[in-house]
């Protein structure tokens, strides 16, 4: 029996995630990836830039064990261990990165999600080094598409700290730590990718 976790969306997102983070992720350099989950997306980045080195964290067990299992099965030599990393607190298990990537979490995590991970992310970025955030977002206090809305009020039931969050309220909570105004690419089934640039020395 294996420990690998398999999440059916990585399977339909991750290669146009992967044509975005192409044009925005330098060469060279270390890229932390927030919530890691199951640990496919971090592969699938890996196997195609293999110039890069990859930090998975994630703060469940599970899926740390789902991460270090698949880093073992395809002996991936830029892929790191993957780290207990919960976004709210800090300090974060790491010191310093090249980019930090966020997929599918701030809308299944509470607001304090949010703001440590613009926190955490801005004490380790250099000025000029990228926050990626993809999933879905409200625009002008809309949702983008009736199953965004759908999606919202299934997640609001789960957990009313949980929920689609308005890309404003993002980009003003990023702001507030440091960093410019997001670069916004549409992306398929409804979401978005946001590239947040860090323009301040760390705070």
């Amino acid at each position: 029996m294996t420990a690998r976790l398999y999440a059916p969306a990585t399977a339909r997102n991750r290669e146009p995630i992967l044509t975005v983070l192409r044009r925005h992720l330098p060469e060279r350099g270390l890229v932390l990836e927030v919530a890691s989950g199951s640990g496919e997306h971090i592969l699938h980045f890996a196997q195609a830039l293999p110039g890069l080195d990859f930090q998975p964290s994630d703060p469940d067990p599970q899926a740390r064990a789902s991460i270090d299992a698949w880093r073992a099965a395809t002996a991936l030599p830029n892929i790191k261990p993957a780290l207990a990393l919960d976004a709210a607190a800090a300090p974060w298990p790491i010191s310093t990165a090249d980019a930090v990537l966020c997929i599918n979490m701030i809308h299944i995590a509470p607001w304090a999600a949010a703001a440590g991970l613009m926190r955490g992310a801005a004490a380790l970025l250099r000025a000029g080094c990228m926050l990626y955030l993809y999933g879905p977002f409200r625009r002008d206090g809309a949702h983008t598409a009736p199953s965004n809305a759908a999606f919202d009020r299934s997640l609001r039931m789960q957990n009313p700290d949980w929920g689609v969050r308005d890309l404003e309220a993002v980009t003003t909570l990023a702001i507030a730590h440091g960093f410019a105004e997001p670069i916004v690419e549409a992306m398929p089934a409804n979401n978005l990718s946001l590239i947040f640039r860090l323009r301040a020395a760390r705070l």
